[in-house]
């Protein structure tokens, strides 16, 4: 007797995987397959980082207007986004514009927490515990790796990149620069704005990174739509 097949949701079949360059898909093709066969295995340890993200923002939360909130918690706003986009996908139903806003933002988030978390080491250390903070950096960096398996389930479509593109640079305005309500809304680090850091301040440090960092998986993401598009048109 033969084996009925799987519903899709149980048992998703593997997305193909495109030929690209390294330097735009620097994941071994094994460890893309195995993230898609776990995939509900990613999607739950994604939401639970989400739900430990909103925890850890909470003292946050309780000092910044409401209407602001949704510009607070970056890490795991990015979290959920890959949770969700995995989701869809899973189910059949993949949504360029989740997977395009996952995409830069679990870089964007990945690269940046590690790269605060270590140039204001010092001040971090003496408050959270050697275990977290290794954990901090590990986990943020698993987001960074996370997001190089989604070009497999998305082509990246000029509107998703504007849709994320806007997204992300607003997000960029209110939390370093001209916040609608109260204080910018960046994730808060062991210093005061205006304290003095390298030849400028601690704010402009901080910016100049997410900027960067910002930049950095757009540019990627774009240019993988565009290496996808010149494959098909060979």
């Amino acid at each position: 007797m033969e084996t009925p097949d799987l519903p899709r949701w149980i048992s998703p079949r593997l997305p193909s995987r495109e030929a690209l360059p390294r330097w735009v898909t620097p994941l071994p093709a094994a460890l893309e397959n195995v993230a898609f066969r776990y995939v509900w295995m990613i999607v739950v340890i994604n939401l639970v980082g989400t739900a430990f993200g909103f925890w850890y923002y909470t003292a946050q939360f309780s000092r910044t207007p409401m209407e602001m909130w949704i510009f607070v918690p970056d890490s795991p706003v990015a979290t959920l986004l890959i949770a969700l986009a995995l989701t869809a996908w899973a189910l059949g139903r993949a949504n360029d514009y989740l997977t395009a806003m996952a995409f830069i933002g679990n870089i964007k988030l990945g690269l940046w927490t590690p790269y605060t978390l270590v140039i204001y080491a010092d001040a971090f250390l003496e408050f959270t515990p050697t275990l977290m903070y290794a954990f901090l950096i590990l986990s943020h960096l698993g987001m960074v790796l996370q997001a190089f398996v989604l070009h497999r389930i998305t082509d990246f479509p000029v509107k998703a990149i504007g849709i994320a593109t806007v997204w992300y640079t607003v997000d960029l305005l209110m939390d370093y620069f001209i916040p609608l309500v109260g204080t910018p809304t960046y994730t808060s680090v062991p210093y005061q704005d205006t304290a003095p850091f390298f030849t400028t301040s601690v704010l402009q440090v901080t910016a100049a990174g997410a900027v960067v960092l910002t930049l950095v998986p757009l540019f990627w993401m774009f240019t993988t739509r565009v290496t996808k598009l010149r494959r098909s048109l060979a």
